[in-house]
């Protein structure tokens, strides 16, 4: 297998259910049958996408990606297979899409059940003929091109609905691959934990260890937002806490077990935070004197004692 370690074409693990995904992704990769990524939000499907183009003779051709739900049709039409000039107000010249683009290469379709019917049967025709036309156009181009698709719904629920096409559902799931979440491999938590640590440092906070509550809350938090989520959550303990290490305080509510903070709490945190910073900064200027500090802030001596010890602003250092 053609990974170091525990890492993988970006994607690093301890798990044995990821390990047998790696070696799944190395043979799909070998073929051009169309593949669909099933996974949760933010576990990764797009690296998945990366790593089969990657390993793929398609390798040295161009891999091009497009998130299906964040175009309205028309735009995704034309993103997808380009129009015409004239094709509808704005179009003042020919464009090329994503198929055409990528000739030869990689097309990776991020939430494709998202892709609205009107379009399905273009993408089929793509998959069935290896040919297009562009909007607003009556030219029939061929294409080569490998599909990789993902998904977090479950298409044989949006085809009983009538949302999505059986045809194209199973043109596109030739070779289905499964992203585990991240909540059924907790051996990855302080892995990808350690990892975000050394990579988001930005000098202004080194983190070099993370305490054992903090770790053990981490590992058993359900990540409905998986490694993405993770990731996030390293970069804000790195934004906001201080310190080299990583602590259970440095986490939001819902991973301490805490209810999440209502508006008017995060307002006070925030007010909070912004007081602090002043006093820091008043601080800092007045050279650790505080008498002149309270003179810059416009606060009695008595006043600024009481901020330091309710915000707990250490100054003998």
């Amino acid at each position: 297998m053609q990974h170091v370690g525990d890492e993988f074409h970006g994607m690093l693990s301890a798990s044995p259910v990821m390990h047998r995904l790696f070696t799944t992704i190395e043979r799909a990769a070998r073929s051009d049958a169309a593949v669909l990524v099933r996974g949760e939000t933010g576990s990764g499907k797009e690296l998945v996408a990366r790593a089969l183009h990657d390993l793929s003779p398609r390798a040295g051709r161009p891999f091009l990606a497009v998130n299906c739900a964040t175009l309205t049709g028309d735009l995704l039409a034309s993103e997808l297979f380009g129009h015409v000039r004239g094709a509808f107000t704005g179009a003042v010249r020919d464009r090329k899409g994503l198929f055409a683009r990528a000739d030869g290469g990689t097309v990776f379709l991020d939430e494709i059940g998202e892709l609205p019917l009107d379009i399905q049967p273009r993408l089929l025709r793509v998959l069935q003929e290896k040919r297009f036309s562009p909007v607003g156009g009556s030219e029939s181009i061929r294409v080569d091109v490998r599909l990789i698709s993902a998904t977090h719904r479950a298409l044989r629920r949006e085809v009983q609905a009538g949302r999505f096409r059986a045809d194209l559902m199973f043109r596109i799931r030739v070779a289905p691959l499964f992203i585990p979440p991240l909540r059924e491999r907790p051996e990855d938590v302080e892995l990808l934990v350690r990892h975000f640590m050394r990579v988001l440092s930005d000098g202004a906070r080194d983190l070099h260890d993370v305490a054992p509550d903090a770790l053990a809350a981490m590992q058993a938090y359900p990540w409905p937002g998986n490694v993405r989520e993770l990731r996030n959550i390293v970069e804000s303990a790195l934004a906001l806490g201080e310190g080299p290490v990583l602590t259970l305080d440095d986490l939001p509510p819902e991973l301490r077990g805490e209810p999440p903070p209502t508006e008017v709490d995060a307002l006070d945190a925030t007010l909070a935070q912004r007081e602090r910073a002043e006093l820091i900064d008043a601080l800092g200027r007045a050279r650790g004197n505080r008498t002149r500090a309270a003179e810059l802030l416009g606060i009695s001596r008595t006043t600024l004692w009481r901020k330091l010890r309710e915000l707990a602003i250490d100054t003998r250092g």
